[in-house]
């Protein structure tokens, strides 16, 4: 499985978020709250050699050291002539191969990470490194991650708990009772106008269901401008709720019903902001079918889809509008301090107590 490089939500450590070259995780980790940067982030630097400055040579003993009848260490070779590097296998009293490598006494075997060495993960019942990962802890972006073994926490994204459903559909009953007062102002002449023209057609249908006439001729004819009021009614109705929700969606993420639940729309990725065009993508996925009203009540059935979509989708709990803007709806905290009340000063410091 290939995944496009960029910054994502480290499988194994939820808090923080790492770059993906494609093959594996590269880079230091950051906190998930914070904006990545654009781009990969920058190249570690090479751990400097440590070498023996010019003019010194390491510690030798005097004479009468064991080893040679010159003082020399056993192993060394006499100045001038041509030896083991420094650092290099066969040369006691200097840096030798890293813990791991061959040649080195004791301590030949696999790097860490890989099978057979003792107290790392590949040894028999403990995990190993996945395809494509140097060593690092956790699936790449997209593959199966192993199962918790019980119930796997529930998301908070960005530390907030999610939004219930009860919630949310509270703050939607809110949304809707706003938007339709402003169609009862701005949309009602149209309304009236509309049902006058089809008045006479609903009153001799009605009187002839009662009286058990089934017939349908002699009925008389919608006026023809009922088809144009229709339209408009649907047009304005739209466009209202675009300008009620759309605008404080981009701003706070909130509308007025939303901050009554005190919940809000968040983005997936990052803690900011919707922004006009996420926010238009989100609304339009349950705005728009509001259009299709007129074609046997369908733009109703798609918005019913959308409004119990939460009900069924784990384990964000994102409705169809969510995951076409790629966000997520939390709770907010009832209580917050006020700073205007809050003491300045306190006598512990924030955090656990023993």
């Amino acid at each position: 499985m290939s995944l496009e490089p960029g910054w994502y939500v480290d499988p194994a450590e939820p808090e923080t978020r790492r770059w993906w070259d494609g093959e594996g995780w590269i880079g230091a980790p950051i906190p998930v709250d914070v904006t990545p940067p654009d781009g990969p982030p920058p190249a570690e630097p090479e751990p400097a050699a440590t070498t023996p400055a010019a003019g010194s040579a390491p510690d030798r003993p005097t004479s009468g050291a064991p080893g040679g009848p010159t003082g020399q260490p056993a192993g060394s070779v006499p100045s001038g002539q041509p030896g083991p590097g420094w650092g290099q296998p066969g040369q006691p009293g200097q840096a030798g191969p890293w813990p791991g490598q061959p040649g080195q006494p004791g301590q030949a075997g696999p790097w860490p990470g890989q099978p057979g060495q003792p107290g790392q993960p590949g040894q028999p019942g403990q995990p190993g490194p996945w395809p494509g990962q140097a060593g690092q802890q956790g699936p790449p972006p997209g593959w199966p991650y192993p199962q918790w073994p019980g119930r796997p926490p529930v998301p908070r994204p960005h530390g907030l708990p999610l939004a219930s459903y009860g919630a949310r559909l509270v703050a939607r009953l809110i949304d809707l009772g706003v938007v339709f007062l402003l169609n009862v102002v701005v949309n009602g002449w149209f309304v009236y106008r509309y049902f006058e023209a089809i008045e006479p057609y609903l009153r001799e249908t009605m009187r002839r269901a009662l009286n058990g006439d089934t017939s349908t001729e002699g009925l008389p004819q919608i006026d023809d401008q009922a088809g144009g009021l229709q339209v408009a009614i649907l047009l304005i109705a739209t466009a209202l709720w675009f300008a009620y929700e759309v605008p404080s969606m981009a701003a706070r993420g909130q509308t007025f019903g939303k901050r009554v639940a005190r919940v809000r729309a968040v983005s997936v990725d990052a803690d900011q902001p919707l922004g006009f065009g996420r926010a238009t993508r989100r609304w339009s996925t349950m705005g728009l079918p509001t259009l299709l009203w007129y074609c046997c009540g369908l733009g109703l059935l798609l918005q019913f889809v959308d409004a119990v979509s939460p009900l069924f989708d784990q384990p964000l709990r994102q409705a169809l509008h969510d995951k076409r803007a790629q966000t997520v709806v939390v709770q907010l905290p009832r209580n917050r301090p006020d700073p205007r009340t809050a003491p300045r000063d306190r006598a512990d410091p924030p955090g656990d107590t023993p």
